[in-house]
């Protein structure tokens, strides 16, 4: 069987794949990065069997700073529906839930640093998630939230936002919350985000808790490691 081909769509230098990247190398899995923020053209639909679409700061629909939003979404749709095991993390969520016609809002309240989530019922006995506690602590970085989109399952929830994750499909996951952050990649958003925690309130953590416990990456990458297995036998 041929190696699978991994193309992965980054919006800022400083996210990239986290966890996820040494997965997919460790299975020999071809990558190749789509760096959209430089400029860089989307490939061709059949060029590549698996779809990640990483996070970044910007919001979905803001297309006047960011003209390249406009055909990564078109992009995701056409791939989607082209069958491809598609994985969005955080901003990548939101614009699957908007190329599949799904309204993309500001949240009630910022979720920053580590806050529980819960999977549904429907979310706990899907196949991508089958393998993950029903409820575990995440890691979070957004302030804008999505809908439901039509015919995706509702799979997981937390206080303050309700939808953070669906399925799409046979292949398609979209995770509001972050499973693939590691302690280095964690930093580099408290570096270059650092005013999104300036607020206080209940769901944002200051930079000191987010790095308090470095273990916890390692559980969270276990469960982002499952969740990989899961979508790869999709």
């Amino acid at each position: 069987m041929p190696a699978q081909r991994v193309l992965w769509l980054q919006h800022v230098p400083f996210e990239g794949l986290g966890s996820i990247e040494p997965w997919l190398r460790s299975r020999d899995y071809t990558l190749q990065c789509c760096p959209l923020y430089a400029g860089q053209a989307l490939p061709a639909i059949d060029s590549f069997d698996w779809l990640i679409v990483m996070g970044g700061p910007m919001n979905v629909d803001d297309e006047q700073s960011y003209p390249w939003l406009a055909a990564e979404k078109r992009f995701i749709k056409r791939a989607l529906h082209a069958g491809k095991r598609t994985l969005g993390i955080c901003l990548g969520a939101q614009l699957m839930a908007r190329a599949l016609g799904a309204e993309v809002l500001k949240g009630d309240t910022p979720e920053i640093g580590w806050l529980p989530v819960d999977l549904t019922k429907m979310g706990a006995e899907s196949g991508f998630l089958s393998d993950v506690p029903r409820v575990f602590d995440a890691f979070h970085w957004h302030g804008d939230r999505f809908n439901i989109p039509e015919g995706a399952i509702h799979a997981a929830a937390s206080d303050a936002c309700s939808n953070q994750a669906f399925i799409y499909g046979e292949r398609a996951l979209a995770l509001q919350f972050h499973l693939e952050t590691t302690a280095a990649s964690a930093a580099a958003l408290v570096h270059h985000c650092g005013e999104d925690i300036s607020v206080t309130r209940a769901s944002v953590q200051s930079a000191e808790e987010i790095m308090l416990c470095p273990e916890r990456f390692d559980a969270l990458n276990q469960i982002m490691a499952s969740v990989l297995s899961r979508l790869a036998e999709a």
